[in-house]
């Protein structure tokens, strides 16, 4: 395995783990903005105001997303797996 092809294995699994971990970070960002409005507007600075939305938002994105993340990864470790022996190939030469 030459070098190119180590920072394209590192490339492609960073990329991976972004792309997974977006929906909930999204999630979790929007809700924590609206709640931290409603904090503002209302004056309330309670701590459990802004965890417990969060929680639950994220669960229940996690819950509607799990699906297209697991084909993800599952894609994810298939090309990895098929791209062994090319990769090995290369590194014969």
């Amino acid at each position: 395995m030459n070098p190119q092809d180590a920072v394209e294995l590192v490339r492609h699994s960073l990329f991976m783990s972004m792309l997974i971990g977006a929906p909930l970070l999204v999630v979790g960002m929007v809700v924590g903005l609206v709640i931290s409005l409603l904090q503002a507007l209302t004056q309330i600075q309670d701590q459990t105001l802004s965890a417990v939305p969060k929680i639950i938002a994220m669960v229940l994105a996690l819950v509607f997303c799990l699906p297209w993340i697991a084909e993800q990864m599952i894609d994810y470790s298939k090309r990895t797996y098929t791209d062994i022996p090319s990769v090995v190939s290369r590194s014969d030469r």
